[in-house]
């Protein structure tokens, strides 16, 4: 029972990521899963609930992979690998615009979500008040999730590489000049 809701919520994070919620339906999810249609309502009240328990699957995975440098993690999320897999990329720059139309549940979440990472960011500001260290994660993290989503949205191939590698160069600069 367990392994099948493992899967239900691993298949549905990468559908929801690839195609916003609106856009996938249970029965496709459960197919996607190799499950029957039948089967949902063991695992999930409602869509609602399985939004929202997948948002905290997706977040919690998230957070477990987000171990090494903040370097590292920068290079990473500011990547084209990122920006051009959305379906196993951040969930934040993939659904942050369509959460706001979900449940409190699933809202609730997304915050959680969003607090770790400037958490995560945060500490990373060594020698910096607290303030300015919380101050300084809520920017950076805006401007890469910022990043990510303008990237994805432009048709021109050029300039959606402009905006992830200057962005990039942005946070470098900034981290190694300490403002």
């Amino acid at each position: 029972m367990q392994e099948n809701r493992c899967r239900i919520l691993g298949v549905a994070s990468q559908l929801f990521r690839e195609k916003g919620f609106e856009s996938v339906t249970v029965a496709e999810v459960m197919k996607a899963a190799g499950l029957t249609h039948g089967g949902f309502y063991g695992h999930f009240s409602s869509k609602d609930d399985l939004i929202a328990q997948t948002m905290m699957y997706i977040l919690q995975e998230k957070e477990d992979e987000s171990e090494g440098s903040f370097a590292d993690y920068l290079s990473s999320y500011l990547s084209f690998l990122h920006r051009d897999n959305p379906d196993k990329g951040c969930p934040t720059a993939c659904l942050a615009g369509d959460i706001r139309r979900q449940s409190s549940e699933a809202r609730t979440a997304m915050t959680a979500g969003i607090r770790s990472q400037i958490e995560r960011i945060g500490a990373g500001f060594v020698g910096h008040a607290k303030s300015t260290r919380r101050r300084e994660a809520i920017g950076t993290w805006s401007a890469m999730v910022g990043a990510i989503v303008l990237s994805r949205a432009v048709n021109d191939q050029a300039l959606s590489n402009e905006i992830i590698n200057e962005t990039k160069n942005f946070l470098f600069n900034k981290e190694k000049n300490g403002t």
